[in-house]
C-alpha cells in the first residue's frame, strides 16, 4: 500500500497565446450615426441633470439645516436635572426627531426626481 500518485490537474482558461498573436484584435461596434435632432436631446438631458442636482442640493440643504439645528435645540431645552444620566427630552430629540425629517426629505426628493424624469420622457 504505497502512496498512489495523483495526476496533476491543469486548468485551461483561454486559447494559447501563440494562436492569438497573428490575429488582429476585434474592433468595437461602430457608434450609431448622430441624428440632427440629437442636440435637442443633449439639451434635454443637460436640463434634466441640472434639475436633479438642484433637487438633490435642496434636499441636502434642508437636512443639513434641520439636523444642524439639533445641537441648538438641545442647548435651548431646559435640561437641568438633578438626576444623573441623560434626560428623557434628549432621548426624544436625538432618537426620534431626526427620523420624520429624514423620511419627509427623502419622500420629497423621490417625488421630485420622478417628476423631473417624467417631464423629460413625456416629450
Amino acid at each position: 500500500m504505497g502512496a498512489e500518485s495523483v495526476p496533476r490537474r491543469e486548468v485551461v482558461t483561454g486559447r494559447p497565446r501563440t494562436e492569438r498573436a497573428g490575429r488582429p484584435r476585434p474592433r468595437p461596434a461602430a457608434a450609431p450615426e448622430r441624428n440632427p435632432a440629437a442636440p435637442a436631446d443633449d439639451t434635454a438631458v443637460t436640463a434634466l441633470m441640472r434639475r436633479q442636482i438642484r433637487a438633490g442640493l435642496t434636499a441636502t440643504a434642508l437636512l443639513a439645516t434641520s439636523l444642524g439645528l439639533l445641537p441648538v435645540l438641545l442647548r435651548v431645552l431646559p435640561l437641568a436635572g438633578t438626576r444623573p444620566g441623560v434626560p428623557f427630552a434628549v432621548w426624544l430629540v436625538l432618537g426620534v426627531a431626526p427620523y420624520p425629517a429624514l423620511l419627509c426629505a427623502g419622500a420629497w426628493y423621490v417625488r421630485r426626481a420622478e417628476r423631473n424624469e417624467g417631464d423629460v420622457t413625456a416629450r
